[in-house]
């Protein structure tokens, strides 16, 4: 299936972004993040998802690798369809849900229209719990210089914020190296890993 979809931005609607690839319009459903760095008449590439079933062939199409990640994790969660992870990408950055769902702050995702307290807290539990399987596999102890000095919740917050977003445990551990751990805040931190990572 396609991977990702480049060509100049034909038309923005809400929620919709048409790439013309070769005089081909390829509708591509997406968040209001995504929308927001598309020009018509500019060349875009957009990192798609495609849903397929009997009656529809839906792309789905996100300015970044993360966002896709996100969107990804969160239609596989019952009762979570592509409207609502739409709705709730629209209302946060791919780096700001990693964060709500670490700090468990459902409140977040509830800014997101149609995004009720009970499914914040499903997708939030669900992506925990998601985290702390994948996180138990992953062995940190030579990640981070220095580990003595930083705290084992910020080393988790950041480890589980990143794992959200997509990255491999040994994507996240080679970032941490490159990090002032110590100094910074755990938003901080996934500030600089972003800004550094083609992701």
């Amino acid at each position: 299936m396609f991977y990702y979809i480049e060509g100049k931005v034909a038309v923005i609607e809400p929620y919709i972004a048409v790439i013309d690839c070769g005089g081909v319009g390829y509708a591509c459903h997406t968040s209001s993040n995504t929308i927001s760095y598309l020009n018509i008449g500019e060349r875009a590439k957009l990192y798609t998802y495609c849903n397929v079933k009997e009656d529809c062939f839906d792309i789905y199409g996100f300015y970044t690798m993360a966002e896709l990640n996100c969107f990804k994790m969160m239609i596989g969660i019952s009762g979570v369809g592509p409207k609502a992870a739409l709705s709730i990408l629209s209302a946060n950055d791919p780096q700001s849900l990693a964060l709500a769902v670490v700090s468990g702050n459902e409140k977040a995702l509830m800014v997101a229209q149609g995004i009720g307290k009970k499914l914040a807290q499903r997708i939030i539990l669900e992506l925990k719990d998601k985290l702390g399987k994948e996180m138990d596999s992953m062995q940190f102890e030579d990640a981070v210089p220095n580990r003595a000095g930083i705290a084992e919740d910020k080393i988790s917050d950041v480890t589980a914020a990143l794992t959200v977003l997509g990255y491999q445990a040994n994507e996240i551990m080679a970032a941490m190296k490159k990090i002032d751990m110590q100094s910074l805040s755990v938003e901080d931190i996934i500030k600089e890993i972003l800004r550094s990572s083609v992701k």
